[in-house]
């Protein structure tokens, strides 16, 4: 498109498409290796497979394309290689619900066939997330494009479980995990979320087998868990029953003895002081009850039904055996009481369906702990502390740290079909376990082909835990490993700090002995304008597709990052793409103005360097620019993406547009002086190369067209994302220009704001007279733009008060050290305007008091909602802020 077709709006639908597939097609996003330079490398974190484009990762996604393109930008080798992950158990769930639908289930379909039905299912809507991602114009290097499925991170995968299986560091045993039944899969710590619910605390009586007349009481949340009591623990120094540990009570319903334990992990306060213990049932009573030597009873099965072990109530559902022990009990005397009693509870985080803690064999990882230095967690946890990796913001770092304080060993068995498989296999001759990389063809014991592989597959985590090594060809000593290896940051969302990015550090440092990257990038989550988190089921959420329909790529990205800070949530409403749009439309309208004046290149010789730059208006924009470069560059090495992107939207919009190209128009309809021409021009472009990262496809359009229009300067370069990102190595800071024309603006504005408050139509022309106490010079030159710009005739100005005596009646402007004078007789009925002030004022007074009580009333702060707050304390400062403003016009008016 040249420059004369510009359209008089912006249309994205008409350049998005077209510009991205000339990206493409050139190779820009291709990363290619230059030995003896330093890469800028990130992985990109992999959306599930058969996911959809949701805000998250059109956040997540406009924060990585932001540092990719600054990176490229710089000269930097840059590679973002994207992929996708297999997603163990929202995929195979939403294939199973697809199956229930039609009448079937896994299990008719047998392992071989259901697999064969999720691979056609990921064929059919694998793709659609990164067709969608590329709408967000992701500058991904999509040859390199990774699935965690691929026989290389396959193989990565079984690499990583056999050698931590031959260094003792993976182990099979029976031990407490948490199941969902719902899923019918073993869960880590992590996938367990925890939620306070309503429930009942039950105070059961034990009767003492040699004294059935007298009772130990103990207090559960779950009565039918106590048909696989093997034990009652009490404190030992508990006065109350130190006297009867050694000693056994008799397990209601069930008619069998079991010991009363002392054990120091008692809480003596909490119920009655005595615990059931139920070691197949509960953490704790699991590990008391190793510690003890207490059988284990499972009486919930892994369908949440009861087990034969629980006797006559063998196949009941869980909640209902719960109703009905409670009312045995009570039949039988032995229900002391019953309390409301509330509580946190376990529940699946892909479900919501409450978690089951159960015996089970599983396979988990030896993990160790910070004060052991070589083992996994050791090492995951210096990498962090001695600075060997950055997070940010800081913050994070001791929440990462204070989690692998707390670790246990990581259960990495799932009892479900899709996924990586766990490479052991058993002998039904020997018992022997084969664990290999390949898959054997007989056992490695005693050499017997009847081999059967394990049935599991691993944690999805665990696979996503190699990601940045995998990916780049590990195991193997690739090209791209070697050049690529360690990467330069991680972008990822807080949440799955633990998930995710510890299980890297832990993986990378194990497999490489490097840390997997340099830099951890925790971003906020996406809420909704009221601060609630998005849902579905809420009603709340935003197709950032419709959105790119509606308002354009650039505006999505850009409202979603503008002035976020790292790790804090963003309240996200589609207003804020509405003003972002009109941002980009404030670019093309700008830039078309530009243009437009470049119909001759004869007069521009310099506008890339701008070798002289005489006039103080042009040499302040320039200042200014140099300025806001700077500290762009620097807050994105700090990884402040939304505080560079404000930077740049407040020197473009207000000191490029609202100012600069204003004064520019005034000098180039006089024809005196410099032209404004080159400087325009300079800006212009260099503020589009500055914004491409936030906005890469307007900055795209709008460069080319100006580019075609301006004499050849700063090297032949075919697209802005491949142009030299600027930077201000030799500043032109001018501190006395920035300093005269802000001196002007403040005039302006304080002239603008009170005809506003006085309700002076924009078309009037006022008298004015300034006294430049000193500052004659500088605002006589620029009286054309004080008068144009502030709609004064005629304008008078004086050295300094002297003469200022026998001015009429108005407003007086205090803008140090100018003085501002605007006669007001017969343009304004200054009594009136008194009266209605005073009047404003009062009712800001009133206001700000209702609300001042408010926001100090600790029940409102306690019970209101943390955004009800916050919006009433934001409407507090506006109202403090109109009061400041109303008196001082009433001061103006009195003066």
């Amino acid at each position: 498109m040249t420059s004369a077709q510009m359209p008089s709006t912006y249309n994205a639908a008409d350049v998005e498409q077209r510009i991205y597939q000339d990206w493409q097609s050139q190779g820009y996003f291709n990363a290619k290796i230059e030995k003896g330079v330093e890469p800028f490398v990130i992985i990109m974190p992999p959306p599930n497979v058969t996911g959809e484009l949701h805000l998250g990762h059109a956040l997540q996604f406009s924060i990585i394309d932001a540092l990719v393109r600054w990176r490229r930008m710089t000269g930097a080798p840059t590679l973002w290689l994207p992929g996708t992950d297999h997603a163990g158990i929202a995929t195979q769930w939403v294939v199973e619900r697809q199956l229930a639908a039609e009448g079937q289930s896994r299990h008719e379909l047998g392992r071989d066939q259901f697999l064969e039905t999720v691979w056609e299912h990921v064929r059919k809507f694998g793709g659609v997330i990164h067709e969608q991602s590329r709408r967000l114009g992701i500058s991904a290097d999509w040859e390199r494009h990774r699935f965690t499925l691929d026989p290389g991170p396959a193989k990565a995968v079984r690499t990583t479980f056999v050698n931590l299986y031959q260094k003792g560091l993976i182990y099979r045993h029976e031990r407490i995990i948490n199941w969902c039944t719902r899923c019918a899969t073993a869960l880590s710590d992590l996938e367990v979320d925890y939620q306070d619910v309503d429930g009942k605390l039950y105070h059961i009586r034990y009767p003492l087998e040699d004294d059935p007349k007298s009772f130990i009481t103990v207090a559960t949340t779950r009565p039918e868990t106590m048909l696989g009591d093997s034990g009652v623990a009490v404190h030992p120094e508990d006065d109350r029953y130190n006297r009867i540990i050694g000693k056994n009570v008799v397990l209601p319903i069930m008619d069998r003895p079991i010991p009363v334990v002392g054990d120091e992990a008692i809480d003596r306060e909490f119920g009655t002081g005595a615990l059931k213990v139920t070691p197949a049932h509960d953490p704790v009573d699991f590990e008391i009850g190793e510690r003890h030597g207490l059988e284990i009873v499972n009486v919930i099965g892994l369908d949440g039904n009861l087990t034969s072990a629980a006797g006559k109530y063998e196949g009941v559902e869980r909640n209902e055996a719960r109703r009905k022990v409670a009312e045995e009990l009570d039949r039988l005397g032995l229900l002391e009481k019953v309390e409301d009693h509330r509580h946190s509870v376990g529940h699946c985080q892909r479900c919501s369906t409450v978690v089951e803690p159960l015996v089970s064999l599983q396979w988990f990882v030896n993990l160790g702990s910070p004060d052991q230095p070589d083992s996994i967690a050791g090492k995951a946890h210096a990498a962090i502390y001695n600075g060997g990796i950055k997070v940010v913001p800081e913050r994070f770092r001791r929440v990462y740290l204070n989690w692998l304080e707390n670790i246990r060993d990581w259960c990495i068995s799932r009892q479900l079909w899709w996924g990586h498989r766990i490479p052991v296999w058993y002998c039904s001759s020997c018992h022997h376990m084969t664990v290999a990389v390949e898959d054997p063809d007989r056992c490695e014991g005693c050499g017997a082909a009847g081999i059967e592989q394990d049935s599991d597959v691993l944690d999805t985590w665990f696979s996503s835990g190699l990601w940045p090594h995998s990916t780049l060809g590990w195991p193997e000593q690739t090209e791209d490993l070697d050049y690529f290896y360690p990467t330069a940051v991680l972008v990822t969302g807080y949440d799955i700090l633990f998930f995710w990015v510890a299980r890297m550090i832990m993986l990378g440092i194990e497999n490489t002995g490097q840390v997997p990257f340099r830099t951890v990038f925790l971003h906020g989550l996406v809420r909704d304008a009221s601060g609630a988190k998005m849902s579905k089921t809420r009603g709340n959420t935003l197709d950032p597709l419709e959105l790119i329909e509606k308002y354009g790529t650039d505006a999505l990205r850009f409202a979603l990052t503008t002035g976020t800070a790292p790790g804090n949530d963003l309240r996200f409403g589609e207003n804020r793409v509405e003003a972002a749009r009109n941002f980009a439309n404030k670019v093309w309208n700008a830039s078309r103005f530009v243009i437009s004046r470049l119909d001759v290149k004869s007069g521009l010789d310099g506008w890339h360097d701008l070798p002289a730059v005489e006039h103080r208006e042009d040499r302040w924009i320039v200042s200014l620019l140099d300025r806001v470069t700077a500290e762009v560059n620097e807050s994105l090495r700090n990884f402040e993406v939304g505080d560079a992107q404000q930077k740049l939207y407040d020197f473009f919009w207000n000191d490029y547009c609202d100012w600069y190209i204003e004064m520019a128009k005034l000098r180039l309809r006089s024809g005196e002086g410099p032209s404004p021409l080159p400087t325009l021009v300079h800006v212009l472009e260099r503020s589009l190369r500055l914004l491409h990262p936030f906005m890469p496809f307007i900055t795209e359009e709008v460069w080319q067209n100006l580019r075609s229009k301006l004499p050849q300067e700063g090297g032949v370069v075919e697209s802005i994302m491949v142009a030299e990102y600027p930077t201000a190595d030799q500043p032109r800071i001018d501190v006395q220009a920035e300093e005269e024309i802000g001196l002007v603006m403040q005039a302006i504005r304080a002239v603008r704001n009170t005809r506003a408050q006085l309700r002076i139509p924009a078309g009037q022309r006022l008298e004015a007279q300034i006294e430049a106490n000193g500052m004659q010079g500088p605002i006589e030159e620029e009286a054309e733009v004080i008068r144009a710009l502030s709609r004064l005739e005629p304008l008078h100005i004086v050295a300094d008060g002297s003469s200022s005596k026998d001015l009429p009646k108005g407003v007086t402007l205090v803008v140090n050290p100018l003085v501002v004078h605007l006669p007001l007789e017969g343009v304004v009925d200054l009594s009136a305007e008194k009266d209605r002030l005073r009047a404003e004022l009062d009712d800001c007074l009133k206001n700000m008091e209702r609300v001042e009580k408010l926001v100090s009333n600790p029940n409102f702060r306690e019970k209101a909602k943390p955004e009800v707050v916050e919006t009433e304390e934001a409407r507090l400062q506006d109202l403090k802020e109109r009061r400041q403003h109303l008196i001082e016009i009433l001061e103006q008016l009195a003066g």
